[in-house]
């Protein structure tokens, strides 16, 4: 259910007035606990790429949440459910990973974990766990005799991650149909094991959330609860951490900072104080200052949430050579150091493949129609000619638009 009440605990009053609850379980249970205890709380993440997008970010920040307000977060990678692969949302089944590959990937994805949370061995420190630890000692006859009959195939069929594929009539293994067994299964074994009193997550994981404190219920007799913040999507209707150049992701290896820092300078302006209240940890009272400036004003505010993200993300020397590159590249017409570079052979390089080598086009063809476009520049002069080739031997500002800009630098 939504909010109909005014909290007591920190925990809630925080989580609301930053906007994070779209769906309580029970609210004024979860309330009245958060004033008796810490409260272990949960999010789970598969672990399908080396990195994860900003799309995770909302959840990460909740953790965060949690953790300030005096709770313990734990992480849970999903090294047994990324084997199977999450449905929702999805039209076709993922790809299989190898369990080495999976592996690789959680201890990638530990690295933004450890500059948002303080990880340890204290009471409200926070931990990361595995469930292919639980999951992947789960005999399949014990798993349904014991978990299986907790659940009916026609309370299944009714979740949107089933109803999706069949109403458009895409194949849905039987793998990925027990992904909801196995994920309320983890709530279950960490209330259990862990004392976990509650999971949260994005409001398309509220269905996944009741079956698990459902299944907790029925097994164990404990009282859990979930929370799911709204869906999460920028002003114009975009789905968060997609853009037309692809996904914005977290780590440094996986996306340059100045890129990362550029996307949240680009921000809609209606998305300043949203974005500000979620993904930073200004105070409200300057929040609500900086999303009332107005006309070019409110571009000082984009700076500063930019830095603000940037900075609990990448680190504050991130975020200082970002905005210095910014200022440099676009008041001064220079090229800063934050910039995406390519080396520049002697010999020169075309500017179809500069322009995909830099990151700027994904494809040739990408690149022709940029160029045809009037949007491919060298030094702020527009190129047309899909022939041309950069001469070697001095340092070269090649942009793709207005936003992106890299450099050529000699070899």
């Amino acid at each position: 259910m939504t909010r109909a009440m005014t909290y007591q605990s920190t925990l809630l009053r925080l989580l609301d007035e930053r906007g994070y609850i779209h769906q309580l379980t029970d609210a004024e249970g979860l309330d009245t606990l958060a004033q008796e205890q810490v409260i272990p709380g949960y999010i789970g993440f598969d672990a399908t790429a080396p990195s994860l997008h900003i799309g995770s970010l909302v959840q990460i920040m909740m953790l965060r949440r949690l953790q300030q307000a005096g709770h313990k977060p734990i992480v849970l990678m999903g090294g047994g459910t990324t084997r199977i692969g999450d449905p929702t949302g999805r039209d076709e089944s993922r790809k299989m990973l190898s369990d080495e590959t999976i592996e690789d990937n959680i201890a990638s994805i530990r690295k933004i974990f450890s500059r948002l949370l303080t990880f340890g061995d204290g009471p409200t420190d926070a931990v990361m766990v595995n469930n292919h630890d639980w999951l992947g000692q789960l005999g399949y006859i014990e798993l349904l005799q014991e978990v299986g009959t907790h659940f009916t195939v026609n309370r299944m069929l009714t979740f949107d991650s089933v109803k999706l594929r069949l109403d458009r009539e895409q194949p849905m293994t039987f793998l990925e149909f027990n992904y909801m067994i196995l994920q309320g299964y983890d709530f279950r074994h960490l209330a259990k094991d862990m004392g976990v009193r509650l999971q949260m997550g994005g409001s398309d994981q509220w269905g996944n959330i009741i079956n698990g404190i459902e299944l907790t219920r029925r097994m164990d007799g404990q009282e859990v609860f979930g929370l799911t913040t709204p869906l999460l999507t920028t002003a114009d209707g975009a789905k968060m951490g997609k853009t037309a150049a692809g996904a914005v992701w977290l780590n440094e290896d996986a996306l340059p900072a100045y890129d990362f820092w550029q996307y949240w300078r680009n921000c809609d302006d209606r998305d300043v104080g949203r974005f500000l209240r979620l993904f930073t940890d200004l105070p409200l009272d300057e929040i609500t200052r900086l999303e009332q400036l107005e006309g070019s004003e409110i571009n000082a505010a984009k700076v500063v949430l930019a830095n603000e993200v940037t900075a609990l993300c990448r680190g504050e020397d991130a975020a200082k050579a970002s905005e210095a590159t910014a200022a440099a590249t676009f008041a001064g017409g220079g090229v800063g150091s934050a910039l995406p570079e390519l080396s520049l052979p002697k010999e020169g390089i075309g500017l179809i493949d500069a322009l995909v080598g830099i990151g700027f086009a994904a494809s040739r063809g990408e690149a022709k129609r940029l160029i045809a476009g009037g949007g491919a520049k060298l030094d702020g002069e527009s190129v047309k000619d899909e022939g041309y080739v950069i001469a070697g031997g001095a340092e070269v500002r090649i942009s793709a638009g207005k936003k992106k800009h890299g450099v050529l630098r000699p070899a």
